[in-house]
């Protein structure tokens, strides 16, 4: 089977980059309602290269929001079915300044990490070109007969607004989603000669909140230093939610978290890290973070708060000298094993209104939030995703937890009851969320070699 999909990939691989390339070049923009027509085409266009990859049947499933895009094949009812799981919408590409290259006209370009080159454009590793991979590697099976089990697709594009339509699609269609495992691609890896499995994701918890002081902006000479000024008590206020230690102090916020053994962190830290380097690949002179923590932990295992956004009074071009009624920030807290996010906001918004003074009137707005969730090296879905990279990698995986946050993973095994395999290929230098996004060449090639063998060898530990 890996020699006929090799010999396929290597025949077909301009051909996968080009169509990579067309879809890349859609600005599916979930988050904003202006780019709505063009999150419709690119769900139009999945759903056509679903079809064209093999798929007995596709639909475009509406929702309340952006549309889920469904495809399957089954060969044998009696054989293991795999559900893939994707999103097709990506991030605003804002600010369009700090790129290199307009976000939506890709284009193939060499750097150190990726000598052979890497595509440039929104989306291009989240997650358009991770799950591409999977519409490839099911095409490929296909053109070389050696499908051995049922798939499943459900692409969303909804991913990087909280999935907020997702639960309802799922709960209603239960029994057309029934699968043995769910494999994801939407995470990555250590390195391209160091692979890995992600096993944990952080849960999430995402506010807004608001500070008003007087009922206008006012005249910052009349009225300076005798009435609260909303940015400076937000700011103050913001301050506040770290001690000295950097430990949240929000109370009751560590109430549930797990606490890992000794002995588990000792085997986390067998991971390379090179802390130089981390610092130097983010242009950074230090790292700061909770005490008692090594930088790698502080990343994955322990729960955070960061604000992600702030604002308020004049901010254009020139002075304009006032005491602003409001001001904002969105506030967003990562969370680990064991905490939940509707508690967590709770807790959140509770403190945030108990510190605020008297002087001002503060509101907070609960977001999108998600559940932290972890999967078991045992597992039959990684077990057979390991044996399936280490094939294609010439090593065994290392098994990682991951500081990011799915929120439909722990969805998907509350409604479904299904485990869900993370077997990403990005890279964390991939700049996903921010400017000059990229997708090396090599992780998309060797996702569509590695994705068959994760079919071959989990229809053979589960037949």
């Amino acid at each position: 089977m890996h020699q006929e999909i090799k010999k396929y990939l290597e025949k077909n691989k301009d051909r996968f980059v080009d169509e990579l390339i067309e879809l890349l070049k859609i600005p599916s923009v979930s988050a904003d309602p202006k780019f709505n027509h063009e999150v419709l085409k690119t769900a139009e266009a999945v759903e056509q290269r679903l079809k064209e990859a093999g798929a007995d049947l596709t639909e475009i499933c509406l929702t309340k929001g952006h549309p889920i895009v469904y495809g399957e094949k089954i060969i044998n009812p009696d054989l293991p079915t795999i559900l893939v799981y994707g999103h097709y919408d990506v991030q605003p590409a804002d600010p369009i300044a700090l790129w290199d290259s307009p976000p939506f006209e890709p284009v193939i370009k060499t750097t150190p990490i990726h000598p052979e080159g890497a595509i440039f454009a929104r989306g291009a590793c989240d997650d358009k070109g991770q799950m591409y991979m999977h519409v490839k590697a099911f095409e490929a099976m296909i053109q070389t007969g050696t499908l051995p089990c049922n798939v499943k697709f459900m692409i969303e594009g909804e991913e990087e607004v909280g999935s907020e339509n997702l639960e309802t699609f799922v709960k209603e269609n239960k029994e057309r989603l029934k699968a043995d495992v769910i494999l994801i691609s939407d995470t990555g890896i250590i390195a391209n000669d160091i692979p890995s499995i992600t096993t944990g994701l952080r849960g999430l918890s995402y506010v807004e909140v608001e500070v008003t002081g007087p009922n206008r902006d006012l005249h910052s000479g009349l009225y300076g230093g005798g009435v609260p000024n909303p940015i400076n008590v937000l700011a103050k206020m913001i301050a506040s939610l770290h001690d000295e230690h950097k430990h949240i102090t929000i109370e009751g916020f560590y109430d549930n978290v797990e606490e890992l053994w000794a002995e588990e962190r000792a085997e986390m830290a067998k991971a390379p890290f090179n802390e130089e380097e981390f610092k130097q690949s983010i242009g950074l002179k230090d790292v700061e973070g909770e005490a008692g923590y090594t930088t790698p932990e502080r990343l994955s295992i322990r729960p955070t708060l960061d604000v992600n956004g702030i604002w308020g009074g004049y901010t254009g071009e020139g002075a304009k000298t006032v005491i602003p009624s409001k001001a904002y920030a969105k506030i967003s807290m990562r969370l680990v094993p064991h905490q939940s996010s509707d508690e967590i906001t709770k807790k959140f918004t509770e403190h945030f209104l108990k510190i605020a003074p008297k002087s001002v009137d503060v509101k907070v707005t609960p977001h999108h939030g998600g559940e932290p969730y972890v999967t078991p090296i045992n597992f039959p879905g990684y077990v057979a995703a390991a044996k399936a990279m280490e094939d294609t990698f010439g090593k065994k995986p290392v098994p990682v937890r991951s500081g990011g946050s799915i929120p439909i993973v722990a969805l998907f095994e509350k409604e479904l009851g299904l485990k869900s395999v993370l077997m990403g290929f990005g890279l964390d230098s991939d700049a996903i969320h921010s400017p000059n996004e990229h997708f090396g060449l090599f992780n998309y090639f060797k996702g569509i070699e590695t994705i068959p063998l994760f079919y071959k060898y989990f229809t053979e530990i589960n037949k």
